[in-house]
């Protein structure tokens, strides 16, 4: 392949034994220092920075080669530990990759250490508000006591009444939004070895009518991941009748918490 650069996935200390899997089909390991960097060569009138940032706005190609990205990652990590690179990661020789490696050993170590065995799991939550107004007299004691009270009283204090109850409704589902996507947070990062949290995205970026309450990632060891998952059911099974919809994927490579 002419004017051939280097595409990394990720960096291991395990040799990977690329042959196991088809998946695997053309891809390279180049090693320093006792570390495995997984590679593939590729051409430049694809992947140079130029070439690459015209490709980028095509979600076609995009979608294509993010997928593949993420495949060989999550099938690498189902027999070793792999620091997994950012998609789009090119060195244009084994030399500048092999120099990267040696200055950033130290930080390699720790990274592999931190993941190693574990998984990331990306949770968000989103609140459908009008279900939860349907609802808001049975989660909320001072609204379903201002509805007595509504009830009971003349048409115009139950006017007013009515009026501080609509003021009250926002008010108790912003706590109440704020209640469960804090409890679901809490369940998950009892499960968990490190969190993160994300920003909200508006609805309309996240293709959703409901709005979203939690944005957040969370490192669980692979071990966990079934007890995770559980509290994944149980808490969506708790509160779907509310409103609450409760978006778990994984398991992804620990993107979200690598640190060189």
């Amino acid at each position: 392949m002419a004017n051939e650069l280097i595409y990394a996935f990720g960096i291991s200390n395990d040799l990977p034994q690329l042959g196991r899997k088809p998946g695997f089909a053309g891809l390279e390991t180049i090693s320093a220092g006792g570390f495995h960097a997984i590679v593939k060569m590729v051409s430049d009138s694809e992947f140079s920075e130029e070439n690459l940032k015209k490709n980028l706005a095509d979600l076609r190609w995009l979608d294509l080669n993010a997928r593949l990205h993420v495949t060989i990652l999550s099938l690498l990590m189902e027999d070793y530990t792999v620091i997994p690179f950012n998609f789009g990661t090119i060195y244009h020789s084994a030399e500048t990759l092999t120099k990267f490696i040696g200055d950033y050993s130290d930080s390699l170590t720790r990274n592999l250490e931190f993941i190693g065995k574990k998984e990331e799991w990306a949770i968000k939550i989103y609140s459908n508000q009008a279900v939860l107004k349907e609802h808001i007299d049975n989660l909320s004691p001072e609204a379903a006591d201002l509805e007595k009270q509504i009830m009971s009283s003349s048409p115009g204090k139950a006017f007013l009444l009515s009026r501080k109850k609509i003021e009250l409704i926002d008010n108790e589902i912003d706590r109440l939004c704020k209640k469960y996507g804090q409890e679901c947070y809490n369940e998950f990062k009892s499960l968990s070895a490190s969190t993160g949290l994300n920003n909200l995205v508006p609805k309309e970026f996240s293709g959703r009518n409901e709005n979203m309450i939690l944005n957040a990632c969370f490192l669980v060891a692979k071990d966990r991941a079934i007890e995770f998952v559980a509290a994944v059911d149980r808490l969506t099974n708790k509160y779907s009748n509310f409103g609450f919809v409760v978006e778990a994927t994984g398991p992804w490579p620990p993107f979200s918490f690598i640190n060189l």
